[in-house]
C-alpha cells in the first residue's frame, strides 16, 4: 500500500479538524437539549448566606486555578469564606492567583503546591505534602486538564492526555481519601466534559497508540472521568465524601492553547462564537462544591447546576469498575 500523499495527509488534518469544530458545536447543542436541561433556580439572599455560611472556615484543594473556570471557581470560593490550596504547575501563575485569592480573602492562609499533573510521581508528592500540611480536606476540586495535538509519552509511560485529565484524578484523589473522610461531610468534584458523548473506551489501547486524534484522545479522558466519578461514588458510599462530576460549558480558556498547528487555529476559533465565560463555567463547579441542594448527592453528573444523564456508554458499571482497576494497576495504587 502507498504512503499518502503530503497534499492528502493536509486534507486528512483539515478534515479532523472540521470534525472538532462540528463536534464542539454538536457537544454545546446537545448539553442544551439533553433531557431538557435548565438552568438552576434563580439565587435568593437566603440560599447565597446559606451556601456563604457553609463555606465558612472548609478547606479546598484544587487543581487546574491558575487560568479560566478554575481561577473563578477558587477566588469565588474564597469570597465565600473557604480556605483555598492550590496545585499548580507554573510558579510564576500560582503566585499570581495566591495573591488574588488574598486580596479575596485577607488574613486566610491559602496555599500553594507545585507539581506536573502529568507525572504520577509528583502527583502523589503533592498529595504527601498536603495530607501532612493539612489537618482537614473539605473539597477536592480535580479541574486540571488539557488537550494534546500530536501524541506524548509521559516519563511513566502515559499517553500524557490520559495521565494529566484521568490519571492526575485518581492519584491525587487516592493520595488524600484519608483527609476526606476524616473531614466527612466533604466532598469530591472531577471536571468532565459533555465532549464524553462521542467517546468509546478501548481497554487495548487507553494510551492511545493507535490512530492518535487529539480530540479523540480528549473526549476518551472525558469518559474515563465519569465512569471514574461513577465508580468513586460507589466504593466510597458510606464515607460520608459525596463524589459528583460536571459539565462546565466550553468556556473561553486556555483550553489547547498548547496544542499546535491547523487544530490550535481551530480551536481559537470555535472560541470566539461557540464558548461561554469563564465565569459561566466556573457556575457548576461552585455549586458542586458548596451548595447545600447537594449535600447528599453523589456520584451524579451536572451541567448548569442540575444533575443530567451522560451518555449509555457512561452509565457501564462494568467498564466503570474495569476503569478503576486498570487507574489502579498504571498508578500503583493499593
Amino acid at each position: 500500500m502507498r504512503e499518502p500523499t503530503a497534499s492528502a495527509r493536509r486534507i486528512a488534518r483539515a478534515t479532523r479538524a472540521i470534525a472538532f469544530l462540528g463536534s464542539l458545536c454538536l457537544a454545546r447543542f446537545a448539553s442544551t437539549r439533553a433531557s431538557g436541561i435548565r438552568t438552576g433556580k434563580p439565587a435568593t439572599a437566603t440560599t447565597v448566606n446559606m451556601t456563604k455560611e457553609a463555606m465558612q472556615g472548609k478547606v479546598v484543594v484544587i487543581t487546574g486555578a491558575t487560568s479560566g473556570i478554575g481561577q473563578v471557581a477558587a477566588e469565588r470560593l474564597a469570597a465565600m469564606g473557604a480556605r483555598v490550596v492550590l496545585i499548580a504547575r507554573s510558579e510564576v501563575r500560582g503566585q499570581a492567583v495566591l495573591s488574588r485569592l488574598h486580596e479575596r480573602a485577607p488574613g486566610v492562609a491559602h496555599r500553594v503546591h507545585y507539581a506536573d499533573l502529568s507525572r504520577l510521581t509528583e502527583m502523589k508528592r503533592a498529595a504527601a505534602e498536603i495530607a501532612v500540611a493539612e489537618r482537614r480536606v473539605d473539597v477536592l476540586i480535580n479541574n486540571a486538564g488539557a488537550l494534546f495535538g500530536s501524541r506524548q509519552v509521559t516519563a511513566d509511560g502515559l499517553e500524557r492526555t490520559f495521565a494529566t485529565n484521568h490519571m492526575a484524578y485518581a492519584v491525587l484523589t487516592h493520595g488524600l481519601r484519608e483527609r476526606l473522610i476524616a473531614s466527612a461531610p466533604a466532598r469530591v468534584v472531577n471536571t468532565a466534559s459533555n465532549a464524553h458523548r462521542f467517546a468509546r473506551l478501548d481497554f487495548d489501547d487507553l494510551q492511545s497508540a493507535q490512530g492518535y486524534r487529539g480530540f479523540k484522545a480528549y473526549r476518551r479522558s472525558k469518559l474515563c472521568n465519569i465512569l471514574y466519578t461513577r465508580e468513586l461514588a460507589r466504593r466510597w458510599a458510606g464515607t460520608g465524601v459525596t463524589v459528583n462530576c460536571l459539565h462546565p460549558g466550553f468556556a473561553a480558556t486556555r483550553f489547547a492553547d498548547q496544542s499546535s498547528g491547523l487544530f490550535s487555529r481551530i480551536v481559537r476559533i470555535a472560541k470566539t462564537f461557540a464558548a461561554i465565560s469563564p465565569e459561566k463555567g466556573a457556575e457548576t463547579i461552585v455549586y458542586l462544591a458548596s451548595s447545600p441542594e447537594v449535600a447528599h448527592v453523589s456520584g451524579r453528573y451536572f451541567y448548569r447546576c442540575r444533575a443530567v444523564p451522560p451518555s449509555k456508554t457512561a452509565q457501564d458499571d462494568a467498564a466503570a469498575e474495569r476503569l478503576w482497576l486498570e487507574s489502579a494497576r498504571l498508578g500503583h495504587i493499593n
